[in-house]
């Protein structure tokens, strides 16, 4: 393979108005970087790292279209992908594009119901799935997968060849027709086939995760998208010598945007990782530039780092902390919100002995990491800031395509998800609410008139139900219109930013707080089953006692850590009575969306004898 030089060719983004549709972006990248690096992947065959140039993604792009083709799929039909982040999804979904069809994303650790629920209302033709893991997902709702035309298999196991096995194959028991995906492949030269789709085109149909109730499907155009991945590195500009590492699902709009669009447009490179349990390997393996990431995982490693900074001398202990410390101040300073100090000319021993162990452990070289889908505290953004990691916090939701605002480097303020896109016009409402207009906005919500003009207003602007504020061009938001709490003597209560602040303690991995016409709060906590022990120790009871989770001490002794960690929070937002559990709240159990959000009504639902407990003689 001929090495692409990035020096010397000067690698140019492409234009919205080049591309015109995510095909024509595609197209366009492989014209322009032909012999550039595009995908690196595991290949478990080999058991070893590989990758792809865009010349080589474009022949396997190729490839699909006649497996696509021959099914006679037309424009405007629709495919489902139910596959993990590999290259096979690009290609999957950029053969399906070019031909004019649209995109149907599905999570694959979605619950059963919801993804024949999703078949169903799409009218999905082909759906394309992974191997026989997802055949088995799919047996319990094969007599509501009757609209499928076909199921498209990545991996051979499934099928076999012999009557007795094709006899005894989930497959049967569906009775779909399954296909390797090999086997569909002509043997005939393939043309690239390209469909001239209009911007306006519907490229895909995005179905959002929601808390409560079915799940709608957001109607996203080819200029919407475009325009949103345009708009985004226009913010924050994407390097073409930038690797990737994308673990987020595909199925989600932030990924597939910021981990996959983007580097398109930018000619980046992206590499997928094996899996969420293999992602501090794979930061090692592939060095990533750029990581694209969500709050919890920054939550997962700050309390590992805790968990093991408690165990070292309390000199370690305060070294650490020092480090923090400068290095924050010296990022404000960098913000110029910041007066030089002496302080910090200890900076680069304090980088060398402490931060950079802790940037290693994420690869090395990482230069940015994009934090979005749900809010970043400001103690655990401070904290890896201050250990020299550059955090760019940002805003948006599905129906915008999904990015609304991101920081920039140059004006960065991590406790905001900061400014505006360019191109998108905001205002708020006389309630604070934040609604914005622009080629971002879905074109409505599939098949639900009702729920699309609700959200979208008579001059076209989206509605998007959180509250916010503007301060120095930078966006904050304050919380949910709707999700508020409204106590019994009136007193109104935002749970999020309790919850937030209640899970910073690494002996809690998940919160609700509840106290709706209550007379004041209380929280269920899913208690860190590895720390539990040590609490039981506190409160002088065995873990493994039947009935210790409901012990008065441990509850007063959690109650306590509550308060101190609420310190900052009025006193009407105390909590004061909790119910604790061992028990994750997971997508599989139903009490969590396949985008890691909590089902507020089920969780309350499912817990509603024990709340009323919580309040026995204070109703």
């Amino acid at each position: 393979m001929k090495k692409y030089n990035i020096k010397q060719n000067v690698i140019k983004p492409i234009t919205p108005e080049s591309a015109v549709s995510l095909s024509g972006l595609f197209y366009k990248r492989v014209k322009a970087t032909p012999d550039k690096i595009a995908y690196h992947y595991y290949d478990h065959m080999s058991e070893a790292w590989k990758y792809l140039t865009w010349s080589e993604a474009y022949s396997e792009v190729e490839k699909w279209q006649t497996i696509l083709r021959s099914f006679d799929i037309k424009a405007k039909e629709k495919v489902a992908l139910l596959l993990k982040n590999c290259p096979e999804w690009v290609f999957a979904e950029q053969a399906a594009l070019s031909i004019g069809a649209v995109i149907v994303p599905l999570y694959t650790n979605d619950r059963p119901e919801n993804i024949a629920y999703i078949l169903d209302n799409a009218e999905i033709k082909i759906l394309i799935i992974e191997n026989n893991q997802q055949i088995e997902l799919l047996k319990s709702i094969s007599s509501q997968l009757q609209k499928l035309t076909a199921i498209i298999s990545l991996a051979p196991t499934i099928n076999s060849s012999s009557e007795e096995g094709r006899a005894n194959s989930p497959v049967q028991q569906i009775r779909l027709p399954l296909y390797y995906y090999k086997e569909r492949i002509t043997t005939k030269p393939h043309v690239y086939y390209r469909y001239h789709s209009d911007s306006d085109d519907l490229a895909t149909i995005v179905y959002t995760s929601g808390t409560t109730g079915k799940p709608k499907g957001v109607m996203l155009s080819h200029r919407n998208i475009l325009f949103d991945t345009w708009a985004s590195i226009s913010a924050v500009p994407c390097r073409s010598d930038d690797k990737f590492l994308s673990f987020l699902p595909l199925s989600h709009m932030f990924e597939r945007t910021a981990g996959y669009y983007i580097p398109m447009m930018s000619g980046a490179e992206i590499a997928y990782a094996r899996s969420i349990d293999l992602l501090a390997a794979d930061l090692q393996i592939i060095k990533p530039t750029v990581l694209v990431t969500v709050p919890r995982i920054f939550e997962r490693v700050h309390q590992k780092i805790m968990s093991q900074l408690d165990k070292k001398p309390l000199l370690a202990q305060q070294l650490f902390k020092l480090t923090v410390d400068i290095g924050w101040k010296r990022f404000l300073f960098q913000q110029h919100k910041y007066k030089w100090f002496p302080g910090l000319l200890l900076w680069p021993l304090l980088n060398k002995i402490i931060a950079q162990k802790v940037m290693n452990k994420l690869g090395g070289n990482l230069r940015l990491a994009i934090s979005g889908g749900a809010a970043l505290s400001n103690d655990i953004a401070q904290f890896f800031i201050g250990l020299g990691l550059t955090i760019t916090q940002g805003y948006g939701m599905t129906e915008a395509g999904p990015v609304i605002s991101t920081n920039k480097l140059s004006s960065n303020d991590p406790f905001s998800v900061g400014q505006i896109l360019p191109g998108i016009q905001t205002k708020l409402t006389s309630k604070g609410e934040l609604l914005v207009k622009a080629d971002n906005v879905m074109k409505g919500y599939w098949k639900n008139k009702q729920a699309t003009t609700k959200i979208i207003d008579a001059e076209h602007w989206l509605h998007t139900g959180d509250k916010a504020e503007l301060k120095d061009n930078h966006l904050y938001i304050t919380g949910r219109v709707k999700e508020i709490l409204v106590l019994s003597n009136g007193e109104k209560v935002p749970p999020g930013d309790l919850e937030m602040a209640i899970c910073s303690d690494p002996a809690f991995e998940q919160a609700i707080v509840i106290g709706e016409a209550r007379p004041f709060l209380s929280a269920i906590i899913v208690l860190n089953e590895k720390m539990w022990p040590e609490l039981a120790d506190e409160a002088h009871i065995n873990a493994k006692d039947q009935g210790a989770l409901h012990d008065k001490q441990v509850c007063k002794i959690v109650t306590s850590k509550i308060s101190n960690l609420l310190t900052s929070f009025p006193g009407y937002e105390q909590i004061r009575r909790v119910k604790l559990v061992l028990k994750p709240w997971t997508i599989n159990n139903g009490m969590l969306t396949p985008t890691m959000k909590l089902k507020r009504n089920t969780i309350l639902k499912n817990f509603g004898g024990d709340i009323d407990d919580l309040y026995v003689g204070h109703i």
